[in-house]
């Protein structure tokens, strides 16, 4: 493995989500097959893969434990150096400690793919930031969905867009899956 360690952080990429697809709601259609090549290629240059799963507690969530959206969309395949669960917005609040689990493994730099944008990917990446890691956020490797406050409608892309403002310099270096899987690549 190289002197530097990047775990490629993949949140909440379940089927429950599918059920928000709607025209014109969801952007990005090619976020999970960009998750696939990043997974992949982490793979390849034998960094560590860590796996994210919401375990909603409310009763009438998609995601919550023993309902079919609770399961990880078939992209997520093989196994993950650590699965995460957690029924907050935060990576870093769930079980078990993925905090203490980098620093365990003397990881300082992560990546950060999945579902949402602007929710649980963006939680963890300001947290991560933080917490003093170094952050890649591989935004066309994440979704999100059209969401409305009072009168205002913010498109899906939109969302992403304000999201990847507010990040990138800040909490995360915001790149393209193709640049961080070239970077990943050349580390090996």
């Amino acid at each position: 493995m190289p002197e530097t360690k990047r775990a490629l952080i993949v949140i909440d990429v379940q089927q429950g989500f599918a059920n928000y697809d709607e025209p014109g709601e969801r952007n990005n259609p090619s976020c999970e097959a960009n998750i696939k090549q990043l997974i992949a290629a982490w793979r390849e240059a034998n960094q560590p893969v860590v796996f994210v799963r919401h375990d909603s507690l409310l009763e009438t969530s998609v995601l919550r434990p023993g309902q079919a959206g609770n399961d990880f969309k078939a992209v997520i395949t093989g196994t993950p150096d650590l699965l995460v669960t957690k029924s907050v917005n935060s990576a870093f609040y769930g079980s078990p400690d993925l905090d203490a689990w980098l620093k365990a493994n003397e990881i300082d730099a992560i990546a950060i793919c999945g579902i949402q944008t602007n929710m649980c990917c963006d939680v963890t990446a300001r947290m991560a930031g933080n917490l003093g890691y170094d952050v890649w956020f591989a935004l066309d490797a994440t979704h999100t969905f059209a969401k409305s406050f009072g009168d205002l409608t913010l498109s899906a892309e939109q969302l992403s867009l304000a999201t990847a403002t507010n990040l990138d310099g800040d909490f995360a270096e915001v790149l393209a899956t193709v640049e961080a899987i070239q970077r990943i690549s050349a580390a090996k």
